[in-house]
């Protein structure tokens, strides 16, 4: 009997589990026609999960692709998958704070699992947050947009979030906790903040993992009196970012001190990196009885020369030969044409390089155009 390779918790089939069991526990408000919410939310787990280019590709590949939705069925549990407009009526209702539980679910795995044992610095495990958006439109919104107005009586609509990853610098993975949404409350009509939001997520995040250490790594908005205070009150270590224009006190008090400690290192590179740092300074005028201890890192190049610019001009040149073979060659449009977008076609074209020995041109275009797949020779993993 051949031996599963895989763990039993830590494995896509065990981490996909448990998450399917959480989503089967949301509940839906619209139970009994048909889709069941389950399905809706594996089937946009695996839109993400497979890095399809848009919602509307995986669509179309579940309606026209019995190997789609066999695959569907068998590796992420999917009895029928959502059309692009059902899957976005259905998780339009869903609360993002029911999905919470799936993160912590896999996180709970992850330390049953001891493989964040040799995840921390200096002690403690680093999580670093910081905020980013993901819509930005002057005429689509939502009752939970924020709202932006300028001047000229433009408004532009957005959605932002908060984000925390757990990182290491010796390590490639990062862990990413539940997202803290920025957006304007029910029946609100005053923006939420960057700053609210990171509140939310810091009180989650101590209250969801009560026996980690923790150091959290932020920008500059964060330097503040207010959130140094917050985080000195969940038990969280911090490093955060300072600038001179925004902690011209801090900044100020450094030079005058005379108690700062400055060194030099040079590496093999070339690379001159000047350290200088002081302990227990005021953070500003306003909070001086609050002391940070202040570390500042100021790097210098050797000089480089022209890879940017080259760079810069072999993409263009890619995009000229691009546009020309569009206006020029009938079967690069017919392979265009069978694949539906550009992105499809570059996608299928990474497909069979990495999959097939391809000896031409015309023989990878006519593969992608009318399915002539008998010149591609498959890749022998053997």
């Amino acid at each position: 009997m051949t031996r599963s390779l895989f763990r039993k918790t830590l494995s896509a089939p065990g981490l996909l589990g448990l998450v399917r069991g959480c989503f089967e526990r949301v509940p839906d408000p619209v139970a009994g026609r048909g889709l069941t919410l389950p399905d809706c939310l594996m089937s946009a787990l695996a839109l993400f999960g497979l890095k399809y280019a848009s919602l509307l590709q995986f669509d179309r590949d579940a309606r026209r692709d019995e190997r789609v939705r066999s695959n569907l069925r068998s590796l992420y549990g999917v009895g029928r998958a959502p059309s692009d407009t059902a899957m976005r009526e259905r998780l339009d209702a869903v609360d993002p704070a029911l999905l919470r539980g799936a993160f912590k679910r896999v996180w709970a795995a992850l330390q049953r699992g001891k493989a964040l044992a040799d995840f921390t610095w200096l002690g403690y495990h680093v999580l670093s947050v910081d905020g980013t958006g993901f819509h930005s439109s002057e005429s689509v919104r939502c009752e939970r947009c924020c709202e932006k107005r300028r001047r000229d009586g433009t408004v532009t609509y957005y959605h932002q979030m908060v984000a925390a990853v757990l990182v290491h610098p010796a390590h490639r993975e990062v862990f990413p906790l539940a997202p803290e949404p920025i957006e304007k409350a029910d029946g609100s009509a005053k923006n939420d903040s960057e700053h609210n939001a990171a509140k939310r997520l810091l009180a989650h995040a101590r209250r969801e993992h009560p026996h980690l250490k923790l150091l959290v790594v932020q920008d500059a908005l964060a330097a503040n009196g207010p959130h140094i205070a917050l985080l000195r009150s969940l038990d969280m270590r911090f490093v955060l970012g300072v600038k001179p224009d925004g902690h011209r006190h801090l900044f100020e008090w450094v030079e005058a001190t005379r108690g700062v400690r400055t060194f030099e290192t040079t590496d093999g590179k070339g690379v001159t990196r000047r350290y200088r740092y002081l302990n227990g300074a005021p953070l500003n005028g306003a909070h001086f009885d609050l002391e940070v201890n202040f570390l500042e890192c100021r790097e210098s190049r050797p000089g480089k020369k022209h890879l940017a610019t080259v760079f810069a001009n072999l993409m263009m040149l890619a995009f000229l030969i691009d546009q020309a073979q569009q206006r020029c060659c009938g079967l690069f449009r017919a392979a265009r044409e069978k694949a539906g977008r550009s992105k499809y076609l570059w996608e299928r074209l990474r497909g069979l390089f990495l999959e097939f020995f391809v000896p031409d041109w015309e023989t990878l275009y006519r593969a992608i155009a009318f399915g002539h797949r008998t010149e591609l020779v498959p890749f022998d993993t053997s």
